[in-house]
Formats: structure tokens, sequence, C-alpha cells
């Protein structure tokens, strides 16, 4: 067996302590013996929300031998709480030990740049792998059997049960609701996420009228009884009143009717969309990436589609779905909708003459115009974020997932992590605060006079009037929790570092098999290197009157295995984008190491 590299992995510490380990504190000592996989996370992050689901059936398989770890370490203040991080374990289904680790010093041991970072610790306690971004389950499933055959012959693999402990379920009616819907019967229609349904409930917003899914993860159109869903957010009021449902795991749209309780599918393939795939074409021939939203606009069902910073429509007449607006970059840009950049696009909400984007990982608010053209209201970047009412310009909003227009032109944010329902007001261009205290609100509904707010982390509706004069809260404002990288002004270098995992080589059938995109904010602080190119090396020059920035870098690496025998070749893609804030110093680094997979000897 080829010779790999071995760092003794640093220990797992975390201010909030652990979670799903009934109460037990771990270490690398109690886990010795065992291949450990540490997954660095944040719960606002839907590419670790992906991870977490790539990991799923390694952790099945390989129960016996395999621990994976979670490390929650925040970017926004509301993820630093305790509280919040629990609910999010819950929430996504983490059925393994997480740390909690708000000031983010197991981030720092290890040298973590971006979310979501997957680190392998072999079972004697080193590190032997580390991968940013997604789709690196496989060579991780192909690391793991290495390590158990050559582990298993030293006499050090540890087999058996593992730490996780699952926490008690809860009784509640609905669990982490995601978004509420008004029937034409006065009902409403909620996306019950957690437990991968769609519930109807009476008019009290409360009474159980009829669930629709198992309540088990899976994808199967039939009755309101044996359909089943993953995960289930937006809901879209259609015509002929039918309603679509992002289910987002599943990365597809389906369609539920409530006359027949019949669940069908209109668009995607159940599996994930990945670069290189086509992006239009027949509905239930093109992928999907983690559906979060939908509004029936102009005709067509407009997609937030958050897994890969877009907006994507269905269009009913050709049964087709294409790409509306983004480039799949992550940022805040305005522009063309073929130039624009968002960050999670999250909630929708149609007028006439805009759909109005909740944009969750840029904090803002904005709008598709009728011609394409993108607009920000609200927002200024990845990562500013605070509560602060006033000017549309120097207002602040923390990672809203939903947006709601109101009958007089304005629109109300769901501004999840400030717990709170915003108001933009476009004919003056002043936010103010509407109502505090909703705990974790996504989505709100107009009923009448009153304006329903799904409370996910209270998992249930609130209604409240809406009010006529807006409420006095403090302003604060945030940046994110990551202390800039110190480098030094003028030249430096930036490496990305892949390693193609065992048994594959570089897939260079089709021309260069990698890629590699450089940009920053503010723009003038690069003075060359940005832009694209396949290497992935390059050298950056960055302006010394610049005192500090974010440089966003994009990867991607394509890889097969290696199997002269095999005509056929199983390829893959690794990806990842990476915003790195920077700062100028003259003792700073010269060189911007950025693991993609491998190790940065």
């Amino acid at each position: 067996m080829a010779s790999r590299a071995r760092v003794r992995a640093p220990e797992l510490t975390g201010g909030g302590g652990w979670i799903n380990t009934g109460g037990r504190d771990l270490d690398l000592a109690a886990l010795r013996g065992r291949i450990v996989v540490l997954d660095f996370w944040t719960f606002c992050c839907v590419n670790c929300l992906h991870v977490l689901d790539e990991l799923r059936e390694l952790e099945e398989r390989h129960r016996d031998t395999v621990v994976i770890v979670g490390v929650h370490s925040p970017k926004f203040v509301h993820e630093a709480e305790h509280r919040a991080v629990v609910d999010a374990v819950e929430r996504y289904g983490v059925e393994h030990p997480v740390l909690d680790d708000p000031e983010l010093a197991t981030w720092k041991q290890y040298a973590v740049r971006a979310w979501p970072t997957l680190v392998v610790i072999d079972p004697e306690g080193y590190v032997v792998a580390q991968h940013a971004g997604e789709g690196h389950a496989h060579a991780i499933e192909r690391l793991v059997a290495e390590l158990e055959e050559e582990h298993a012959a030293k006499g050090t693999l540890r087999r058996g049960d593992g730490p996780y402990v699952a926490p008690e379920p809860q009784p509640t009616t609905l669990r982490f609701p995601g978004r509420a819907l008004l029937l034409p019967s006065g009902n409403f229609l909620v996306s019950d996420t957690t437990r991968h349904q769609v519930v109807e409930l009476a008019e009290d917003g409360e009474s159980v009228v009829r669930r629709i899914g198992g309540g088990e993860r899976g994808f199967a159109d039939g009755t309101a009884d044996t359909a089943s869903f993953n995960e289930p957010q937006g809901l879209a009021l259609l015509e002929d009143g039918s309603v679509v449902v992002a289910d987002t795991v599943n990365h597809a749209l389906r369609r539920y009717d409530p006359a027949t309780g019949e669940v069908t599918t209109l668009a995607g393939t159940g599996r994930q969309w990945m670069q290189g795939e086509p992006s239009s074409g027949p509905a239930r021939e093109v992928s999907l990436s983690s559906p979060w939203d939908v509004a029936w606009w102009r005709g067509r069902v407009w997609i937030a589609m958050a897994g890969v910073h877009q907006l994507w429509a269905y269009d009913p007449a050709g049964d087709t779905v294409a790409v509306t607006a983004g480039t799949t970059n992550e940022g805040l840009v305005d522009g063309p909708g073929a130039e624009a950049w968002f960050a999670q696009p999250s909630g929708l909400a149609a007028t006439p003459e805009r759909l109005w984007v909740a944009d969750s990982e840029t904090s803002a608010l904005r709008w598709v115009e009728p011609d394409g053209t993108v607009r920000t209201a609200v927002g200024t970047g990845l990562f500013d974020f605070g509560h602060r009412d006033g000017a549309a310009g120097q207002a602040l909003f923390q990672h809203p997932l939903g947006v709601t227009a109101l009958p007089d032109g304005s629109v109300a944010v769901s501004d999840t992590y400030n717990h709170a329902l915003r108001r933009y007001d476009p004919a003056t261009g002043e936010v103010t605060t509407l109502a505090t205290d909703l705990r974790e609100p996504s989505g709100a509904v107009l009923a009448g006079d009153d304006i329903v707010v799904v409370e996910s982390a209270r998992h249930r509706l609130t209604r409240l009037r809406l009010p006529e004069e807006a409420v006095r809260v403090e302003a604060v404002a945030h940046r994110t929790r990551r202390e800039p990288t110190e480098v030094a002004p003028g030249l430096l270098r930036l490496d990305v570092l892949f390693e193609a995992p065992a048994g594959q080589k570089l897939d260079t059938r089709y021309g260069p098999s990698t890629r590699l995109l450089v940009s920053s904010t503010p723009p003038g602080l690069l003075r060359g290197g940005e832009g694209a190119g396949t290497g992935l090396s390059r050298v950056l020059d960055l302006d010394p009157s610049v005192p500090e920035g974010v440089l966003h870098v994009s990867a991607m690496a394509a890889s097969c295995d290696d199997d002269p025998e095999n005509p056929y070749p199983a390829c893959h893609v690794h990806q990842q984008d990476w915003g790195v804030p920077v700062r100028l110093t003259g003792g700073g680094a010269d060189r911007l190491p950025l693991v993609l997979a491998g190790l940065d000897a």
C-alpha cells in the first residue's frame, strides 16, 4: 500500500460542548482505533447540507469502524448560539456526534478555510486526508476501505458501536416547518420539513386536516399516504389549484393536487446537478440542486436554486426547465441575469413587475425585472450582516430565508437569524421592523388583514395583525466571525491543492481537467491575477492601497477511475468556492494555500 503523509490530529475543543452524545464529552483518545471523519460545517451553508447527505451512506455502511464528528463552526452570530446549533442538528437529521465550536477553536487548529471541509483521521490519531467542498464521498469511501484493511492487519482497528446517542423525539404537530401557503379553501398548506411531509391545517393554523407523505425520507409519487418527500420547503399555488412543492433534498419539483391527494414529479431526476451537466431541457431529464422556494411569475414557476446560487424556471407549456439568472458563482453582483451572482437564494415573492428574492448568504433583498435584470434593494455582500433599520443603503439583515409581497407594494422579509419580520418599502427606500421575538421565521403568508408567520424553530404558525407602525429596535451590525488572513501586499501566490483520490487520475479526455476563477471584493483589491484559467496555481497582485477585502476563489477538478480494463470508468467532479477575508500587512504571508483534496506539505 502506498505510503501517505501522517500529521498528528489536534484535539477537538469547542466552547459550546457536545451534541448527540447523551451529555458525554468526547476526545480523540476515546475515538482511538476508529476511523474519524471530521465534517466542518455551519448550518446556513447549503453546500454543508449537501455533504451531510453525501455522508449518510458512508455512515451507514461503516458504522462499526467509522465515526463521523460534525464540527460546527459558525459564520453568522446566530449560529454561535448553542440552542440554534442543537435545533439545526435535529432539523437536518444529523445522526452523529457534533462539537459546537462557536469560537472556531478547532477550525483554527486544523487550518480550515472553507465550509464544508472534511478531514480524515486514521485509527492511530493521524490526519491522512483533507477535502474542501462537495463530491468527495467516493474518495473517502475508498480511503476508509484502505484504512480498514491496513489497520486490521496492524491490530490497530477497533470495531463496535459509536458514541452517537439519539435525542428524544418531540411530540409537536409540526417540526421545523419551512413555508406556508393559503389555499382557496382558507386552510393552510405547510411544508413540515423535518418530518418529510406536507401538512394541511385548518383555518386556525393548528388543527391537522391531512398529512401528505409517509413521514420518512423518500422519493415516490402516489397518494397522500404512499408518496414521499425529502425535506420539502417552498410551496406555490398554480392557476389550476394544484401546488408546486420544492422537494429540496430530492432535488426535485413535485406537484400536489389538493382535490385528489395525488403527488407527481414535475421536474428533476432525484440527483443533484453538478458542474458540466445540462442546465436546460426536458424537466424530468435535467437534475436540480436544492430548490428552496418556488413562485408563479409571468407564466412560469421560478425556482430559488439555492444549491448552485441561481434562479431557474419551470415552463409548464413546454414541460422544460432552464436557468434564468446567476452564474453559479457565489456573491452579490447585479446586472443582466446571465451575469448576476447570487448566494443561496432561498425565498421568492412575485408581484406583477418584480420577482423579489431573499438572497440568504449575502443577507440581501434583491429583485428581478421583467427583462431579467437583477438588482439589489438591501445588502452589501457575504460578510456584512446585522439588524439595522433605516435607509436601504445602510440597513442590515441576517440570513433572511423568506419574502412576502404586501398589499401596499412593500415586502415583508422573514429575517431568519434576527428572529424578526422586517419590511422594505420601495417607494421610500426604507427598512423597518414589524415584529421581533419570532424564533427563526422562515416564511410568511397573508390571510385577510393578518400575516401568518412560519416560526420554524418554534414549530408553529404565528398569526400577527399587520402593524401600522414599526417596532423600534437597537441597531446592531456584525461581520463574519472568521478572522482575516494576513497577507503581504503586492505579489501573492495562490495554490489550490488537488490530489486525485487513490485509484483515480485527472480526466483529460476533453481538454484541461481543472478550472480556477478568481475575483475580489472590492474589485480594486486585485491589480492582477483575476479571471478564469485552467491551472490551479496563480500569482495575484494585491493593491497595497486597499487595506482589506475578500478573495473569491472557485476551483474545479475532474477525475476518473484509473482502470485500463474498464472502457466506461466512473468520473467525478470536485469543486469548491472560497471567500477568504484578507488583511494586507507588511509581515503577512506571500502564499495562500487552499486545499481542494489532499494535504499541504
